[in-house]
């Protein structure tokens, strides 16, 4: 059958069925010829269309995005079609197998023909798969359940009062039958990934809101949890290639001299790594007595940087009121940033996270809120950002 033929065939199986099915039920064919000449181009429709649809637009819903990797893509694709190629024996084994139970004829090319031409709409409806905002349309293949009832007791030549219970027995097994398909389809597909790869994920975008939490950015979440794990593989390595901590004395170099008229009184730093799991700090203490300060800046580097961004993925907001003050949680131009303060003790902490790796936290007593802001504000942010961008 040639392309034109294929077109042909489907097109009046699916606008003309009654008609076309008495030509099918005519014309002589073997299993291979109709896999040859038709299941194998019909049965590639839903596969092609789904991994295309998949690798350029992703899949939606209630704003979240995910966008699987080429080979997770192309392994589904190719599961997808091997099932498709694999029902259509297996439901033309059903058929024939339950003819004699109904009165019908066994014949296996006549049951493969019914199995074959009449799964034309589930394979053509598969072809919405390619644009998936409107892939719910691919429901328009339970046609091919029409297409069943009407080619059914014409090719196995059943009687009339048994037409019925015969395509009910035939539909129930053969939803048993896809059911077991699908459950086989998750493992067969990772044999094709039998390694994790940054080729083999897939990303996700969108943000989920969580009652009573906030809202979860799944894009920042995603790409978190994948440095988390490779940190985390670096240490399990040996410090195989741990990412370095910046040095102590240039975050030394970032503190300010003074904290709302509070001079620097002491300096004390510290650094740890072992296996790619450590962290670097500088902290500077500010005044004495009633009125004190300290100004810490963290680097967090491993999977305690990899923590840190998993945090910042959840925009969680929060503030909260007191009897004496009040607690914020939420982002300031786009960084993690938490807030507390007593007024009657006049204490208070203030902390941003900076490129999802430095923590600069400033804590006081006898001293504004304004005044821990402005110094933390007064470090260099975009030093920071550079030292996380060159590790």
């Amino acid at each position: 059958m040639e392309t034109n033929g294929i077109i042909e065939r489907a097109k009046n199986i699916l606008l003309q069925p009654k008609p076309e099915w008495e030509r099918v039920d005519a014309e002589p064919a073997t299993i291979g010829s109709i896999y040859r000449n038709y299941v194998i181009f019909l049965a590639a429709i839903p596969a092609v269309a789904g991994f295309l649809g998949s690798i350029l637009f992703g899949w939606s819903a209630f704003g979240l995005t995910y966008r699987p990797s080429i080979i997770g893509a192309l392994s589904s694709a190719v599961i997808q079609y091997v099932l498709a190629l694999v029902s259509v024996a297996l439901i033309a084994w059903i058929i024939n197998a339950l003819a004699p139970t109904f009165s019908a004829t066994r014949d296996p090319v006549q049951a493969f023909k019914v199995a074959a031409y009449s799964a034309t709409a589930s394979w053509v409806a598969g072809i919405f798969g390619l644009l998936p905002p409107i892939g719910w349309l691919s429901i328009l293949g339970l046609y091919s359940l029409y297409l069943l009832y009407l080619g059914l007791p014409r090719l196995m030549k059943v009687p009339a009062e048994k037409s019925v219970p015969y395509l009910a027995a035939v539909i129930i097994v053969a939803v048993v039958v896809t059911l077991v398909l699908g459950l086989l389809a998750a493992p067969a597909s990772r044999l094709f990934q039998p390694y994790p790869s940054a080729l083999a994920e897939g990303s996700v975008s969108g943000n989920l809101s969580v009652p009573g939490v906030g809202s979860v950015d799944l894009g920042k979440l995603d790409a978190a949890s994948k440095d988390l794990e490779a940190a985390a593989k670096r240490a399990e390595a040996g410090n195989a290639n741990p990412p370095k901590l910046v040095d102590p004395a240039k975050l030394e170099a970032l503190l300010p001299a003074s904290i709302g008229g509070l001079a620097r009184s002491g300096v004390e730093s510290a650094s740890n790594s072992v296996g790619g799991v450590g962290a670097a700090s500088i902290e500077a203490r500010y005044g004495s007595g009633d009125a004190n300060a300290e100004l810490t800046i963290t680097d967090m580097a491993g999977p305690m940087g990899g923590l840190a961004s998993l945090g910042a993925a959840l925009n969680v907001e929060s503030n909260q009121k007191t009897e004496t003050g009040y607690e914020r949680v939420g982002k300031v131009d786009g960084r993690m940033t938490t807030e507390s303060w007593d007024g009657t003790a006049r204490q208070g902490k203030y902390g941003v996270l900076v490129a999802e790796r430095f923590m600069v936290e400033a804590e006081g007593r006898g001293v504004e809120m304004d005044a821990l802001k402005a110094a933390v504000s007064a470090v260099n942010f975009g030093a920071l950002e550079a030292a996380a961008a060159a590790r």
